[in-house]
């Protein structure tokens, strides 16, 4: 049994460490092809170390692009990689580009695809995300899924029950696994907050590319913050869309995202 793991972006990382260590202690051979979709350190190598994933096997290094662009690119380049590797089960995270392109590859190779974290759905189609997770669950021949409406949705759409795997989310078990150095790192003493504040991120174009939805984001946090610290670890693209003036004013982004970027 040969598995070949693809991961891209930040979201695949931690659903892709329990598996990875799963089949690692199960002896089963696995490569690992990270497309890089996110290629800097804090959203990609940082997450391979604090997980405990060895480094990738390859590196496709795609960098970003437009939809179009960034899927073709993964595309012709992960081709060669199928082609040389010939695994049993291709294993794409998620709903990311890198995900469908390598689902698209390999299902035109005649290489088998399993789909962790099958059968979310938003029906929001101007989210390119939905596009990702319908094309890829059309094409994938074992559904991995984290809830049961995902069984639902698949079954709806006409999955057949025998691709259908209800696994849970393997997100919570990169949780228990990193809960442990997460508490002992000093972080939340380091930016001077306590168990009672609140974590927020946003990075999904829907939320911060439009300055009025982002603006009704920032006025629901500067309430929450009259009441509770508010602290803000800005995505890249975040803090390219916000301009300082609409941050909640309390908020603690500016040290959080000293420490992570």
């Amino acid at each position: 049994m040969k598995l070949l793991h693809v991961v891209g972006a930040r979201p695949n990382f931690p659903k892709l460490a329990p598996v990875h260590r799963a089949g690692r202690e199960a002896g089963i051979e696995q490569v690992v092809v990270h497309t890089g979709q996110h290629y800097d350190d804090a959203m990609s190598d940082a997450f391979f170390r604090d997980l405990g994933i060895a480094a990738p096997d390859v590196n496709l290094a795609v960098g970003s692009d437009t939809h179009a662009v960034q899927t073709a690119r993964i595309m012709e380049r992960i081709e060669p990689v199928l082609t040389r590797e010939r695994p049993d089960w291709v294993v794409v995270y998620g709903d990311v580009n890198s995900t469908m392109a390598a689902a698209i590859v390999a299902s035109k190779l005649g290489i088998r695809v399993a789909h962790v974290e099958a059968g979310l759905r938003s029906f929001d189609r101007t989210m390119p995300e939905e596009i990702n997770r319908m094309v890829t669950d059309r094409l994938a021949d074992l559904l991995l899924t984290p809830s049961r409406d995902a069984d639902a949705q698949l079954r709806a759409e006409g999955e057949p029950e025998h691709e259908i795997v209800f696994v849970g989310n393997v997100m919570i078990d990169s949780l228990f696994y990193a809960l442990p150095a997460a508490r002992a790192s000093g972080f939340r003493e380091k930016i001077g907050v306590n168990g009672a504040a609140v974590v927020v991120t946003l990075h999904r174009p829907s939320n911060v590319d439009d300055p009025e939805r982002i603006g009704v984001l920032a006025r629901v946090l500067s309430e929450i913050a009259l009441e509770r610290e508010v602290v803000f670890p800005a995505h890249p693209r975040t803090r390219d869309h916000c301009a300082r003036d609409t941050m909640p004013h309390g908020t603690s982004e500016h040290r959080a995202s000293n420490h992570h970027h």
